[in-house]
């Protein structure tokens, strides 16, 4: 078994926020030239696009020097290139800095903005945007916030670090509270505790409650309720794919704008930005794993369906 080594820092500069992309050539003997492996491996693009790339200089090696279609194939070899990307919809949305120090940022996030680059996202992403507006080329995220969900985001300023906050989640040592707008069910008794097991399989919109052992937990609260709607607070813990948007559903009060629970609709198109989720991560509370120092962090956000229903459900909001 070949033993893994940390790969070279690119020779090429970001690009918009946004790193260049880097092949490593399998340990194989398969392909004779470089150009025959790219073109394989990137046979979704556009005809003659890789081809195209590889005459006009834009794919390097390790030492920033053009790699030509004829180079012979070696594997292990390290190839960047940038991506063509086309051209995305801007989120008109302010993403607020509430916390920055020489080790972290952490943000308000505004719905509709995802947090790291994925898909058809790229350059509108908090991390790229992040980059671009703060001159901090090696910011990388700590953990992710889907792009329809708003609130509070941590983004770690040196490399070397990442792993020590990204375990902060994985250990469970981060303490999060979401705040949702869901209907209100006066049969519902809370605050309660829902556990269950989600599952989400690759290409599937929805995630799916199943049986088998739990591995999804949340604390749900009503804070207060108007007519039909509730205010909840939600406080996970475990970090399963969707986890609070399947638990609120399972309890019959489905967060407002969800396009997944309980019916799977069409997909929002871009540029789309009424009625988002009324899902906010509201508040983040931990030690810090660098520093020793406790932080306790919350949103300035608020949820519109709370603030008014009706704007929310006829205008744009952020």
């Amino acid at each position: 078994m070949r033993r893994k080594t940390a790969a070279p820092p690119s020779p090429l500069p970001q690009r918009h926020g946004v790193d260049a992309v880097r092949v490593r050539l399998p340990w194989s003997e398969e392909w004779a030239t470089v150009g025959d492996y790219l073109i394989e491996r990137l046979s979704g693009a556009a005809p003659g696009l890789v081809a195209g790339m590889l005459e006009s200089g834009l794919v390097v090696g390790v030492d920033g020097r053009p790699v030509g279609a004829r180079t012979p194939y070696t594997p292990g070899l390290h190839l960047w290139f940038h991506r063509d990307l086309p051209p995305e919809v801007p989120v008109p949305f302010a993403l607020d800095v509430v916390h920055r120090d020489e080790h972290l940022v952490v943000v308000d996030k505004p719905h509709f903005l995802a947090t790291t680059p994925r898909g058809s996202h790229v350059t509108e992403t908090a991390l790229a945007r992040l980059r671009r507006e703060l001159g901090i080329p090696e910011l990388g995220a700590a953990h992710r916030l889907d792009r329809l969900t708003a609130g509070l985001v941590m983004f770690v300023v040196r490399p070397g670090e990442r792993g020590a906050y990204q375990s902060l989640f994985r250990e469970r040592r981060v303490r999060k509270e979401y705040e949702a707008i869901a209907p209100y069910d006066p049969s519902l008794s809370l605050p309660r505790t829902v556990r269950s097991r989600i599952v989400k399989d690759r290409g599937v919109l929805a995630a799916q409650e199943v049986d088998g052992p739990v591995n999804a937990e949340t604390l749900v609260e009503l804070v207060e309720h108007s007519g039909e709607l509730g205010r909840y607070r939600l406080i996970p813990h475990t970090g399963q794919t969707h986890q609070l948007r399947v638990h609120m559903n399972a309890l019959g009060v489905p967060i407002l704008g969800d396009p997944l629970y309980p019916v799977v609709t069409a997909p929002v198109p871009d540029g789309d930005f009424r009625r988002p989720l009324q899902l906010l991560s509201r508040k983040l509370e931990f030690t810090d794993p660098v520093t020793g120092v406790a932080h306790r962090l919350c949103s300035a956000r608020k949820l519109a369906a709370w603030e008014s229903y009706q704007d929310w459900t006829g205008r744009q909001v952020g």
